[in-house]
């Protein structure tokens, strides 16, 4: 619980993410977009919002399961209107792993998020695929957030 409090305001969140996934692609695309998130349920979740270069915006909603102590992150854009699958996992000594299942391209995809390198003033998220259940993954989009 509150494990997402660290992301609470505004921030600068430079993307560094792939252009074209699980064909073996080294071509990456840079850009910057604001973010604000914040905390509801009094830290049991969390929402934030992103503003990409083209005008889409992305709604991440971060809940907790006390009964579990995992968190499920749930992503939408405005693009669509639709949440993806929830990635589900928990933070251990400041580093957290949400994994979950989706498709991309129609491709059966293993998802796995990882929030790393938490301060007060900055923050790391990372998103890769697995094609072959988790035995390999390709990172395909990076964030480093920049408190504003």
């Amino acid at each position: 619980m509150g494990d997402f409090d660290f992301l609470v305001g505004s921030w600068n969140v430079h993307n560094h993410r792939l252009t074209k996934r699980l064909i073996g692609s080294e071509d990456w695309v840079e850009f910057t977009a604001p973010a604000k998130s914040w905390s509801l349920f009094e830290g049991k979740a969390n929402v934030d919002e992103i503003v990409f270069p083209d005008g889409v915006r992305g709604l991440t909603l971060r809940l907790f399961d006390p009964a579990t102590g995992k968190w499920s992150l749930n992503w939408s854009s405005s693009d669509t209107g639709t949440l993806f699958p929830p990635v589900i996992g928990e933070f251990t000594d400041g580093r957290g792993v949400f994994h979950g299942d989706d498709t991309e391209g129609g491709t059966p995809v293993r998802v796995r998020f990882v929030w790393s390198d938490i301060t007060e003033n900055s923050a790391r998220w990372e998103q890769s695929f697995s094609t072959d259940g988790g035995a390999s993954w390709e990172l395909n989009w990076i964030m480093s957030f920049t408190r504003a």
